[in-house]
């Protein structure tokens, strides 16, 4: 008598076919890094109060908010998804929060965030935050990812830099060191109330579990080199703007102080930006020895006698 043989059922093999296919379909998923949720009429005021409401009715805690420049307001979010996420991510403070803008352009007043899935994936997250993603939508809306032409991989912005020599996710600037994480944090809290290096705080997030809190920085106009606006008037040029990507981030973690390098946080930001020309790196090529300086002042930082002014 031969042996019955085991006969996997043709609905099951279709399936695990299909499972795998939507894998590998994902994992190959070009991300851009905002998302347009809609176009409205009316004033900047108007429209940020509803958008405020319709992040907290969605799930959302509103932790600051700022404008960079006239016609424009930034609005930080974060939520329980988030803070335990980024605890479960190491330097996953940067990712504790998400960034939506209301902004004139021209006529039309546009209302955009980041892409959820994109950042986790650049900041090295312990998930994709897709949920967050579905939550924003439901909450604000969604009619196109933008901000780059092409867009990049889950793989891609896991290892992303924007080109040999220039920084990664994990070549941070390290600001200050103190002798433990109270002493840091209220170095950076008192730097930021006194708008050292031209700075001021937009929030503060801290993450569940870890000594380990997310400060957002405005960086004032007035400042040469590494104000918000100077860097977004050469760079944000196109038709959708790109302003959820202010404000910069200083991270307290354990007794460091550090932030995501401009060459880094930047080009994350804008990964189709050319490196000559005009709008381009070039342009604003003083800006990420500047940004530095002005975290480095808000953070404290004493410079020692050995150090080199010009480097």
């Amino acid at each position: 008598m031969k042996p019955a043989r085991f006969r996997i059922p043709r609905r099951m093999i279709l399936s695990l076919v299909l499972l795998a296919m939507a894998a590998v379909a994902q994992a190959d998923e070009h991300l851009k890094p905002f998302v347009l949720a809609q176009k409205a009429a009316g004033d900047v005021a108007a429209v940020t109060i509803d958008v405020r409401q319709r992040l907290q009715a969605g799930g959302f805690e509103v932790v600051g908010g700022y404008s960079p420049y006239a016609g424009a307001e930034v609005i930080v979010v974060s939520n329980d998804a988030l803070r335990q996420t980024a605890a479960k991510s190491e330097l996953g403070g940067y990712g504790a929060v998400q960034r939506v803008a209301v902004t004139q352009v021209g006529d039309e007043i546009q209302v955009a965030y980041t892409n959820p899935p994109y950042w986790a994936n650049a900041y090295r997250m312990a998930d994709d935050l897709e949920g967050v993603a579905g939550q924003l939508a439901k909450a604000l809306g969604k009619v196109q990812t933008f901000g780059s032409q092409k867009g990049l991989t889950a793989k891609q912005l896991r290892k992303y830099h924007y080109m040999f020599g220039m920084e990664y996710f994990d070549d941070p600037s390290e600001l200050a060191e103190y002798a433990d994480h109270a002493a840091a944090l209220e170095a950076v809290e008192t730097g930021l109330a006194a708008h050292r290096g031209g700075t001021a705080k937009v929030y503060r997030v801290d993450v569940p579990g870890k000594d380990e809190s997310v400060f957002g920085v405005a960086l004032d106009n007035t400042v040469e080199c590494s104000g918000d606006e100077y860097i977004m008037r050469e760079i944000d040029f196109k038709p959708l703007r790109s302003t959820p990507h202010l404000p910069y981030e200083m991270l307290v973690s354990g007794n460091q102080v550090y932030a995501l390098y401009a060459r880094f946080r930047i080009a994350i930001s804008f990964p189709d930006l050319s490196m000559m020309g005009s709008h381009s790196f070039m342009n604003i090529m003083c800006a990420p020895k500047a940004i530095e300086t002005a975290l480095e002042q808000a953070a404290g930082h004493v410079e020692s006698e050995s150090e080199d002014d010009d480097f």
